[in-house]
């Protein structure tokens, strides 16, 4: 592997034979090396990239207790060209970086923390770029993740952490992009609070906090839940696992981040490419009565989302109170498709980036 910075401790055999690319799932397999590093006496150090393997920790660990973990997401994608394509894995790190401050977890600065994730995730992908898929729509999943490793009952911040960089190959994350995903409102439970909570960070404790809504939905035929703000149960926030826009007579409505809806980073994306195509954006407050009377009067002309496991995916429609509203014509409309397109396109370099989004790793042959 050339220009390798971490010290390296090879699998002695690899996994890769027991994988069926043709079926993947999302997140169940994982690739063959995994990056590492430790916080404690004050400092981060010993990075190095070692073998896929179980964690030895202890019961008292404070993330197992007092919920310090946070992690992210982001993906790689094999091209025809020979490259892979890390779609802007700066936007993760800084969102890492925020997610640990809001979690009182020390992290390194940007800057610092931006290169060596750069440099481990280019490493990762170098060792085991034949983990990549090749099919369309089917990518390398990149998960850093910063847990408290320290033994303590002590209610406080621990002393110990673990930076842990995995890598998992995926396919698509609905079965059932082309007729669209159902949602259901959820206006009794709240993902996280409105104001001074933790929904603008990506931590496990809104994944919990989600779950039974979500299982609720699923039993009742639906796909995703899409969340209401903690306060009145009104304002749209976010969905399950994306952010959320509305096409309502010409103009693209999506809530505005202000601490409680995750900073997407295809949410980012699909705006700056809206603003590209001169197509009216709001960012503001929305409310689900809008939305219905945007349905009835015939004005929603389309609704998707927006992240990195879909991409951009469209909503069929919307469940709430008891009526189920679906959205006219046959999904995707014509606009969440082209967002759709853009961004796979420049994923997978078959349209030029031109806002210099990807980093690149070439693949052996």
């Amino acid at each position: 592997m050339q220009h390798s910075r971490f010290p390296l401790t090879p699998v002695t055999q690899s996994r890769l034979a027991q994988v069926d690319f043709d079926n993947l799932g999302f997140g169940s397999t994982f690739s063959d090396h995994m990056f590492s590093m430790v916080y404690e006496d004050g400092a981060w150090t010993n990075p190095e990239i070692m073998p896929y393997q179980a964690l030895a920790i202890e019961p008292g660990v404070a993330m197992l207790h007092y919920g310090q973990t946070v992690f992210d997401g982001y993906k790689a994608f094999r091209g025809e060209d020979g490259q892979a394509r890390i779609f802007r894995p700066d936007r993760n790190a800084s969102r890492l970086h925020d997610s640990c401050q809001r979690l009182c977890i020390p992290i390194m600065p940007l800057a610092e923390l931006t290169e060596i994730m750069l440099q481990a995730t280019r490493e990762l992908i170098e060792l085991d770029h034949a983990w990549i898929p090749s099919q369309w729509g089917h990518s390398l999943y990149i998960r850093p993740l910063v847990i408290g490793t320290e033994a303590t009952l002590e209610v406080r911040a621990a002393n110990r952490y673990r930076f842990l960089i995995m890598t998992s190959p995926v396919g698509s994350y609905f079965n059932n992009l082309q007729k669209g995903v159902s949602l259901r409102v959820e206006d009794r439970f709240t993902r996280a609070a409105s104001i001074g909570g933790l929904g603008a960070a990506k931590t496990a404790a809104n994944y919990a906090a989600s779950l039974l809504p979500g299982a609720q939905s699923r039993a009742q035929g639906f796909d995703q839940v899409l969340w209401l703000d903690s306060n009145a149960h009104r304002y749209v926030e976010e969905v399950g696992a994306m952010n959320i826009f509305f096409k309502i007579a010409g103009r693209v409505v999506t809530p505005p981040l202000g601490g409680s809806i995750l900073p997407g980073v295809v949410r980012d994306s699909a705006l700056t490419l809206l603003r590209d195509w001169d197509i009216p954006v709001e960012e503001r407050r929305i409310a689900i009565d809008e939305v219905i009377e945007a349905f009835r009067s015939g004005d929603l002309e389309e609704v998707f989302g927006a992240g990195t496991a879909a991409v951009i995916c469209p909503v069929a429609s919307i469940g709430y109170q008891d009526e189920i509203y679906s959205i006219a014509g046959t999904p995707p409309g014509e606009l969440t498709l082209r967002l759709y397109d853009e961004l796979t396109g420049i994923q997978y370099g078959k349209i030029k980036d031109r806002h210099d989004w990807n980093q690149y790793v070439a693949l052996p042959d």
